[in-house]
């Protein structure tokens, strides 16, 4: 691989996505919570000042009036950071967009501890168990710029509640080649293998494909599968690898408990039971810290990720 790796944080890609469709959607309108510059959504303001609303620091007011939105025929994408679109927020969530399952769009930003030195207040480890557990929610942890800008396209093409996180670091860019088709529900294999999978999303899709390097190097042949929509989740890459190559391996950056792990554990045990092991954050808060020694210290970046899986090959 090339030293000149393309890196863009998906907060980025997020927002330049929504003002790149705006014309194209000219129902799209977009809710921030005092955080535009940060979510990024401030490049839609620029662009179209009409159809911004700043709803101040204000998560759960702003649902509610995007739900408002939303019942009018307007396409609403709310933006706060994953800890309070989702946390602070999750009633509001539950009863004001999933429960008359409105049209209205989700966009996360800052989750996990790749957010870094905001701390463990600011960390946000269990979005993606929350969003799950809401009937109808559609939940998607894109990997890099390219997959974060055709989750916002497909995220406007669809009905329904969507919830979508993205991080604050910037991280490699692993899609931009020309058979890349994104298509919600369907995992993505990267790389084929025969004696383990691993499955991953977000940003340790790119580490998952370094550990894979680090375990081909010992012998072990490796197959990667990008699940970029936690749910509804791809149930045929997920069986096909368990028929195929037995054990699995889930990384996410985010808890075990709840996530993409848990989804992958509960299919394969009700429709192919085979070894599972979740690679995550193992029911611990976070800490302050740069995001690359986080990753580091938590096991969650390749090296990490390669010490763990063969720990318990």
């Amino acid at each position: 691989m090339s030293d000149e790796i393309k890196k863009v944080a998906t907060r980025q890609s997020y927002g330049e996505a929504l003002a790149e469709l705006g014309d194209q959607y000219p129902d799209l309108v977009v809710l921030d919570a005092d955080l535009a510059n940060a979510t990024k959504t401030g490049i839609f303001q620029k662009k179209f000042p009409d159809r911004h609303i700043d709803c101040g620091i204000a998560e759960a007011d702003m649902t509610g009036i995007a739900a408002g939105l939303a019942t009018c025929g307007k396409i609403p994408f709310i933006s706060s950071f994953a800890m309070f679109a989702s946390g602070r927020n999750f009633e509001q969530v539950r009863n004001s967009i999933g429960y008359p399952h409105l049209n209205v769009k989700i966009g996360a930003t800052h989750a996990g501890i790749t957010v870094g030195e905001d701390g463990a207040s600011h960390q946000c480890m269990e979005d993606l168990a929350l969003m799950r557990t809401i009937p109808g929610m559609t939940v998607v942890c894109p990997s890099d710029d390219v997959e974060t800008k055709a989750a916002v396209k497909a995220a406007l093409d669809m009905q329904g509640p969507f919830y979508m996180r993205t991080s604050r670091a910037a991280t490699p860019v692993i899609n931009d080649r020309p058979d890349y088709k994104f298509e919600l529900g369907k995992g993505i294999l990267l790389k084929d293998g025969k004696d383990i999978t691993i499955v991953a999303t977000g940003v340790e899709v790119n580490y998952a494909l370094e550990a894979a390097k680090m375990l081909e190097a010992d012998g072990t042949s490796v197959r990667v599968i990008n699940i970029h929509t936690i749910k509804p989740l791809d149930e045929d890459i997920i069986l096909k690898a368990a028929s195929e190559t037995g054990k699995i391996f889930t990384v996410e950056e985010a808890t075990i408990i709840g996530g993409l792990g848990s989804a992958v554990a509960e299919l394969t045990a009700e429709k192919h039971p085979v070894e599972v092991h979740r690679i995550g954050m193992k029911d611990v808060f976070g800490e302050s810290g740069t995001w690359s020694g986080l990753l580091e210290k938590y096991e969650l970046d390749g090296k990490g990720i390669y010490g763990q899986i063969k720990n318990m090959l």
